[in-house]
Order: C-alpha cells, then sequence, then structure tokens
C-alpha cells in the first residue's frame, strides 16, 4: 500500500512538473523614459504627430503578430514611482518610500512579480536597468545576483558610444555592431544557463532613451531629417530647429531600442523559443527634458508604447482600452500560474490578449490615475515634493494639483528675468534651474526664449505655478494645452471627475489625503544632493 502511494505521489508530481514546463518563458523590454513613439503608432494617431517620422520596424512586426495597446499609461511618470507601481501591481502611493525618487527606498514586504515567479520555478535573470535610483538598486528583481551585463554596458549610451568607434575608423554599421554584439551576448549568456524545459523571466532594460544623448545623432546615426517634424509635433513643443533636432535624436534613440528587441528576437528564434516565449515591449514614461513630458501628468508625461506577442493570440490587434502598466504584475503572474496578492490595482491583461477583439474590449477599463510626490529631492526649498494626482478617461483629463503655492518643475534657481545660466549649461546640468526637469537643448531653448513675447506664455506653462485644478476636453484639445478647468461650460463635468478621483484616491488609501501628509516630511524629504544650495546662492 505504501509503494502504491509512492508510486501515485510520483506520478502528481510529474504531471505538476510537466505542467510547469508548459509556462510560457517571458521577455520583457522596458526602456527607460521610452514613451508612446512607435512607427506602429501612426496610423493609430489619426492626425500629424513624430510617429511619422520615427521607424520601429521590430516594434512594427511585434504588433502585426500580436496586439498594440493604443491607449497605455503609466502609473507615476518618474522613473522608480513607475518602476514601483508596475514591479509590484499597486499605485505608486502605495509602495512607501517606493513613491519618491532620490531617496527611494524599496520595502522588502512589497511582493514584486519577478521575485514571485522565482519562488514559483522561473529562473529570472536581467541586463540594465530595473529599479533606480533607490535602495537597493533593482531589489525587486533580487538587486544584481540575477544581472547578465558582463558583456559590457555600451548600449545605455548608444549615440555616445558608435560616435566613439566611429572615432576609431569603424563604419556606421560596424560601429553599430559593437553595440549590438553586448545586447546579444548578454541575452545569449543568461539563455545559456537557463535550464532546458524550464521557465524563465528576461527583462531587458535600456536607459539610452534617459539623456543625454549627442546633438545630431538622429541624422548621423540615423538618418532622421528633422525638418521632417516640422508641423507634426505638439503645441507644446515651440517649432523650431533646435527643438525639432532635440527631438529628431530623441528618436533615433528610440529607433535603437527597437534594433535592440530585433537583436533579443533573432537570439530567440535560433534558439527555438520564439514560440513559447510571451514578448511585452514598453517604457516607463515620457521623453525628458520636454515641455508636458517627464514628471507631468499630461499623455506627453504619462503614456507609452504597449505592444504584446504570445502564442495563441488572434494577431494584428489594436485594443483602445485604457491600460496601466501596473495591469503587467497580475499579467506575468497569471502566465506563471501565480496567484496574484491582494491589494493590487492592475488588471491582468489576459483576457484582452485572448479575445479575438479590437478596440474597445472591456468597457470597464475606462479610466487611469496618474501622479506623483517627488522627483529630484533637491528641486524644491526643504526637498519638499511637487504633489499631483490625476484621472485620464476617454474624454477629460483631470488633475489636482494639491500645492499649487509650490513650483511643478523645480525652483527657478538661477533664473530671473534679467539672468539666467548659459545655453550650454542648461543643456548639460539639470540642477543649474528647474531641476524636475531633464538638461537638455530644448529647455536650454525656454529658458534663453523667457522674455519674448511669442514664447513667454510657454514658458510660463512649463515652468510657472499651476492652478489647483486642471482640466482638458480630449476630443478639442488632444495636446492637453487649454485648461477649461474654470469654464462654466464645463463645471459638471469638472466636479464629476473630481469625485470620482477624490473616491478612487479614498478606496486606495493615499497617503496624500491624510493629516499630517506623510509626504511632506521625513523620510520622503530627506536630502541627498548639495547642488541646489550652491545653485540657490548664485541667484
Amino acid at each position: 500500500m505504501r509503494k502504491f502511494l509512492l508510486s501515485i505521489a510520483f506520478l502528481v508530481l510529474s504531471i505538476s512538473a510537466h505542467a510547469a514546463d508548459q509556462r510560457l518563458n517571458i521577455l520583457f523590454v522596458f526602456a527607460d523614459d521610452w514613451g508612446r513613439y512607435a512607427s506602429a503608432y501612426a496610423k493609430a494617431d489619426g492626425r500629424p504627430s513624430v510617429n511619422d517620422v520615427i521607424r520601429t520596424p521590430n516594434v512594427d512586426k511585434l504588433a502585426a503578430e500580436g496586439v498594440l495597446f493604443r491607449n497605455a499609461f503609466v502609473n507615476s511618470p518618474s522613473c522608480t514611482p513607475c518602476r514601483s507601481s508596475m514591479l509590484s501591481g499597486r499605485y505608486f502611493f502605495q509602495t512607501g518610500q517606493g513613491a519618491i525618487l532620490r531617496g527611494a527606498h524599496w520595502d522588502s514586504a512589497i511582493p514584486s512579480f519577478p521575485l514571485l515567479l522565482l519562488e514559483s520555478g522561473y529562473q529570472i535573470g536581467k541586463t540594465y536597468k530595473v529599479w533606480s535610483p533607490g535602495e537597493l538598486a533593482d531589489a525587486p528583481f533580487g538587486g544584481q545576483k540575477f544581472a547578465y551585463e558582463k558583456a559590457g554596458r555600451l548600449p545605455n549610451q548608444f549615440s555616445a558610444s558608435v560616435t566613439q568607434q566611429l572615432s576609431q575608423g569603424k563604419s556606421l554599421e560596424e560601429a553599430k555592431e559593437v553595440v549590438f554584439e553586448q545586447v546579444r551576448q548578454n541575452f545569449e549568456a543568461f539563455l545559456h544557463d537557463t535550464k532546458p524545459g524550464k521557465p524563465w523571466l528576461y527583462f531587458f532594460g535600456p536607459t539610452n532613451t534617459h539623456r543625454k544623448w549627442l546633438k545630431g545623432s538622429g541624422k548621423a546615426l540615423w538618418g532622421i531629417e528633422s525638418e521632417l517634424l516640422k508641423g507634426k509635433m505638439p503645441a507644446f513643443y515651440p517649432d523650431v530647429p533646435e527643438v525639432r533636432e532635440d527631438i529628431a535624436d530623441y528618436l533615433g534613440e528610440c529607433q535603437a531600442v527597437d534594433a535592440y528587441l530585433g537583436v533579443l528576437l533573432e537570439a530567440l528564434r535560433l534558439s527555438e523559443q520564439l514560440d513559447n516565449t510571451m514578448i511585452v515591449v514598453s517604457g516607463d514614461h515620457g521623453i525628458p527634458g520636454v515641455p508636458s513630458g517627464k514628471c507631468n501628468l499630461y499623455d506627453n508625461g504619462t503614456a507609452v508604447s504597449l505592444v504584446v506577442k504570445m502564442p495563441g493570440i488572434k494577431p494584428g490587434r489594436v485594443i483602445d482600452d485604457l491600460v496601466r502598466l501596473p495591469d503587467l504584475a497580475p499579467t506575468f503572474m497569471e502566465v506563471g500560474g501565480v496567484v496574484p496578492p491582494g491589494g493590487l490595482y492592475g488588471r491582468s491583461l489576459l483576457p484582452l490578449l485572448k479575445s479575438e477583439k479590437g478596440g474597445v474590449v472591456e468597457s470597464d477599463r475606462n479610466w487611469v490615475v496618474v501622479g506623483r510626490e517627488r522627483h529630484v529631492d533637491i528641486a524644491r526649498e526643504g526637498n519638499l515634493p511637487y504633489p499631483m494626482r490625476g484621472l485620464r478617461t476617454k474624454d477629460f483629463l483631470y488633475i489636482r494639483n494639491f500645492e499649487p503655492s509650490r513650483t511643478p518643475m523645480g525652483d527657478a534657481l538661477q533664473v530671473s528675468d534679467g539672468h539666467a545660466p548659459s545655453f550650454q549649461e542648461l543643456e548639460n546640468n539639470t540642477y543649474a534651474a528647474f531641476p524636475d526637469m531633464d538638461a537638455s537643448p530644448t529647455k536650454a531653448w525656454l529658458v534663453a526664449h523667457r522674455n519674448d513675447a511669442q514664447w513667454r506664455p510657454l514658458f510660463e506653462k512649463t515652468f510657472g505655478k499651476r492652478p489647483a485644478e486642471e482640466l482638458y476636453d480630449l476630443a478639442k484639445d488632444p495636446d492637453q494645452v487649454h485648461n477649461v478647468a474654470s469654464e462654466a461650460a464645463y463645471a459638471t463635468n469638472k466636479a464629476e471627475l473630481s469625485r470620482q478621483l477624490q473616491a478612487r484616491l479614498k478606496d486606495a488609501g493615499d497617503p496624500r489625503l491624510d493629516d499630517p501628509v506623510p509626504f511632506e516630511k521625513e523620510p520622503f524629504t530627506n536630502g541627498r544632493g548639495k547642488v541646489k544650495e550652491e545653485n540657490r546662492h548664485k541667484q
């Protein structure tokens, strides 16, 4: 009898092991500061846009073979808070010190999908950025224990790395290949270490789309003509040569991410694992160093690319449901056979992926909450945050600025009507002024033209104080530049959106609603830098 029971137990274990072996591998490409930029979105935009100029053949092919999400949003448009939310499936404000950037600390009591998959039998590996800045770096992925980066880190500075290779006499194709080879070798090292028949998760997190990149690299390395952007840029960008070149250079870095994806897909094909792998491609928020981008709750800061391919789904669909990156955590858990823990904001995307419909699949996926607390610690006096929450629906974007007396992009520091740092310093030193906007040619141009009558309103909208409430009618104002919160015709809309946002924040236990507010005191206001005080003395 005992032998019979042992045989049954062995059979059950064998069946369980076999079932586990059928779980999909997961390749997750998650680029730093990569917003909603891919040529696959050009048609989806329905109007002239910068996506008419970019060329991303690998993302496009993936979309044609899988699903393109037209309306994907981050929970917070700042690197660490976004990643805290995405990795846990929670609101960013539910992640303790993970809710801020500089000074962030990961709470090990919060489950993250990579470590849950690891516990369930997945092999995990990562290359480059998963979660940072913060202590400990990449903590939700086990720190650097599962890093595969020995081949090199040149892909994180694409334009600088390729230019360096060109200076050594290599052709452009050869120079790019040096960088691509590091992508290939790091991934192949991971694949070499995986055990046959055991599922894996590989997280590829390039940072080349984060500032800074080389001026003119979009044209020099990718042939992107900045003049093609004329008339296609959103209304909150100065449509001038300097800014068009800056955007073209950024698009070049986005095309580099697409090229990295192509390298990874080829390695999968050669290893004969392409057909049993779920592939997800996205980024952690919008473009840095520009108006309405990174650190802002407008779509230019919160909307991102999201493309998914996996076996057994109807390909070539475009889904219009409003989805959020925290949805990825329960999605990956479900794919890996992990029961999601309680308290998640995210909802698995598998019902959308397995549906055969395009357009709106689930009508209740019609809102997204976005928000922000602190980005750069020393951006404002006293290391204070700029607290914002927003509710994005199909028709409106409603924003609540909790402390309108503060400056959203940080203190002016050395900038006044009659004085400003040099153009070069503003291009290269984020902390010279308005530290919550990355240094860039666009930032420098705006500051340099702050007293020009034509550009003063844009300068003020970008860097000046904002009202307690903002409301944008997306059908009439897709670029979200005309705040209608004070207009009587929108009073009912504003009141209802405010009520909905307040109810959802209360239901989620947002600490911003507490009294006193924990985000307004230590450890959330601990300082990490000295640059601000040095600059403050120069005013």
